[in-house]
């Protein structure tokens, strides 16, 4: 009687324990759920108004920020920002060491060989900036001097383009903010820059005039590298069309470009 006694109770404790078990492993998987978005590692550059910058709180801001900020709040991921610079951050990408790039990153034929992109956000184009007080009015009057560029950037490509047609030297540089000082300082007499981006600047109190109309420019686009994260890439879609839609696109551009 007692041995069929033992019996019966190491069955019910084998049962409990086992009821135990199932109900640990449901609740785990209840709390990954609800607090496990993914989160994501984003890449961007540090000096690119209105697009990405740092405000007088310290805060990083800008068309890209704000859309990728909505996006990632639509679709339910979360981002580790990585402000790199330019260069550095199309490198993580494609080195591997960040899922995704915002940056005011054009969209060309060159960059699809190595980076996914996704539908365009802002159509951009590229204008010449000169000093406040500078006498240069058109391409004809650079001959002979020196124009500052950023790499990487839509207005390097078409400063490189059309600088043996009219006779000028480039002078480059990594960020926006240097190649600025370049041309209000005297040392180039020129810069060439996508025109929302300088338009901000001069809006801001930089010490410069855009003296040409708006050269044709390429379209930005959120890039992940060829390949690989695909989702990420679909869900940035997904929630750009929704921010249309809901005139929330409208709403970030209007913020930092004014009509």
């Amino acid at each position: 009687m007692k041995s069929l006694f033992a019996v019966l109770l190491a069955i019910a404790l084998v049962g409990s324990l086992a009821a135990c078990g199932n109900k640990e492993e449901e609740s785990s998987k209840e709390d990954g759920a609800a607090g496990g978005a993914t989160t994501y590692k984003i890449a961007t550059d540090t000096t690119f108004a209105p697009f990405e910058f740092e405000d007088e709180e310290g805060n990083f801001v800008g068309i890209d920020m704000d859309l990728l900020n909505k996006i990632a709040e639509d679709q339910g991921f979360e981002v580790d920002l990585q402000v790199l610079g330019f260069n550095a951050a199309v490198q993580a990408v494609e080195s591997g060491q960040a899922d995704g790039v915002i940056a005011g990153m054009s969209i060309t034929d060159e960059r699809k060989e190595k980076f996914d992109f996704s539908e365009a956000y802002f159509d951009s184009g590229v204008v010449m900036g000169v000093a406040k007080d500078s006498d240069i009015k058109s391409y004809d009057d650079l001959k002979g001097k020196k124009v500052a560029i950023k790499t990487g950037t839509e207005g390097s490509t078409f400063a490189e383009s059309i600088k043996d047609e009219y006779g000028f030297e480039t002078v480059v540089f990594d960020d926006s903010n240097a190649m600025y000082q370049e041309v209000a300082t005297g040392n180039s007499v020129a810069c060439f820059e996508d025109y929302p981006v300088l338009g901000y600047g001069i809006s801001q109190g930089l010490e410069l005039k855009i003296v040409t109309e708006k050269e044709q420019g390429s379209s930005y686009g959120f890039a992940v590298k060829k390949g690989e994260n695909a989702e990420l890439l679909k869900m940035f879609n997904e929630g750009l069309k929704n921010l249309k839609e809901s005139g929330e696109y409208d709403e970030i551009l209007d913020t930092y470009i004014a009509e």
